[in-house]
């Protein structure tokens, strides 16, 4: 087994030093000690490092990390941390595609209100007005009242 010193996993992971050292205060990763109380890190932290950065990624929290991690104590199987990460990636997947719905409705509204003023040209400064019954965009304008409407 190959011993680093925190600079060379540094170098290794394209993390800094600092952030290494936040890692293992959270406990998201363990150094050893030589003799002399210098801190070394075997290969398996490197993986954990790697995974850390891969779900990290994928926007986990560092607490959500940590959970995963801490479940390697709990049952050696690995079955817990399957189904904690199986979990948790469901709910991410949701979070993302709920933000991709969102985010394509904000999309259609731009181009929606592109559309609507490149169509307008010398009509616009008279919306909202008396052009609006006739505007093919009134059903989805927040500007547009039926007759019946305004006299409310």
């Amino acid at each position: 087994m190959k011993r680093y010193k925190i600079g060379e996993i540094a170098k290794l992971t394209g993390l800094t030093v600092r952030t290494l050292r936040y890692y293992e205060e959270e406990g998201l990763i363990k150094a050893q000690r030589t003799d002399h109380h210098q801190r070394y890190y075997s290969d398996e932290v490197i993986i954990y490092i790697k995974r850390i950065m891969e779900l990290k990624s994928l926007g986990f929290t560092l607490d959500e990390i940590r959970k995963i991690i801490e479940l390697k104590s709990e049952d050696e199987s690995g079955n817990k941390r399957r189904a904690e990460l199986l979990s948790t990636y469901r709910s991410k997947l949701s979070e993302s595609l709920e933000r991709k719905r969102r985010l394509e409705a904000h999309i259609d509204e731009l181009e929606w209100h592109i559309k609507q003023l490149e169509d307008a040209k010398d009509s616009f400064q008279e919306c909202p007005g008396r052009l609006c019954e006739n505007c093919r965009y009134k059903e989805k304008c927040i500007f547009f009242r039926k007759d019946d409407e305004m006299n409310q």
